[in-house]
């Protein structure tokens, strides 16, 4: 049966973050992955996480203006200092990995982009093996992030093929790469040695999984048939209280704590 997480730079935002763990447990997730944390102390994150019992996923690096550094040609040194914040701050809260933003780039820019994203990745990933973290690269939609580096799961495939490196994988996020050439269960399917993790949220409204155009009983059904052993993150905007929108989810274990 598939796993699923809570994103709670998305979920329970009716709360202060630090509020945000509690009732993820509450409502019966039993893992968790955050977004841009770095403004509360680790030593605090990880002291929640372990009063209420949940595993700690990802993080992303710092956010930028330009939507992450990791492919911005002359701004390696700002990458190294941005990826060692992240990296610093997983370990602390006990994580497992950091998505690595790519940026947004020029068109003229891209060849030498393309060049400094694989070498970038290929050095924080030498790093962040030591401590057992993996780095994620993920596509992002043209339509919501114009310019964005990495937008089309072929490439994002091709990055990680030319690095080589066993804790260098994809973001596989289902609302992206629906609406960057649809067709999820078979490209999943093509790619999935190369995936480290996955994301969810309707299409076209970024809302619970549950409208939309993709049917995703069938994806959920389908990535689990294939072996996927990873979680599957709740990255939706709710369209309302989000524990009001998660009847979708309790065919999957996630029900709330009994009181």
């Amino acid at each position: 049966m598939p796993r699923f997480a809570a994103n709670l730079g998305h979920l329970f935002t009716e709360r202060p973050l630090m509020e945000r763990f509690a009732a993820a447990a509450a409502a019966g997730f039993t893992a968790v992955e955050l977004q841009f944390p770095y403004e509360v102390a680790p030593s605090a994150v990880k002291a929640e996480l372990e009063k209420c019992r949940l595993i700690q996923l990802g993080i992303n690096t710092p956010q930028t203006p330009e939507f992450g550094l990791a492919a911005l040609p002359g701004r390696e040194r700002d990458f190294d200092a941005s990826f060692k914040r992240a990296l610093d701050y997983v370990i602390a809260i006990g994580g497992r990995a950091v998505h690595c933003m790519a940026g947004t780039v020029p068109v003229n820019q891209r060849p030498a982009a393309e060049r400094v994203f694989i070498k970038n990745l290929a050095r924080a990933a030498d790093d962040a093996a030591k401590s057992n973290i993996m780095l994620l690269i993920e596509p992002i939609n043209a339509r919501d992030r114009p310019g964005y580096f990495l937008s089309h799961l072929d490439h994002a495939a091709h990055i990680v093929n030319a690095i080589g490196a066993v804790n260098v994988r994809i973001q596989f996020d289902c609302y992206h790469l629906q609406i960057m050439g649809g067709d999820l269960i078979k490209r999943f399917e093509k790619y999935l040695p190369l995936i480290g993790h996955v994301q969810i949220a309707a299409v076209p409204s970024r809302h619970e999984p549950d409208e939309g155009e993709i049917h995703y009983p069938h994806v959920f059904d389908a990535i689990d048939a294939l072996g996927y052993g990873g979680w599957i993150s709740c990255e939706y905007k709710p369209r309302g209280r989000t524990e009001d929108g998660l009847g979708w989810a309790k065919a999957y274990g996630v029900v709330p704590q009994q009181k």
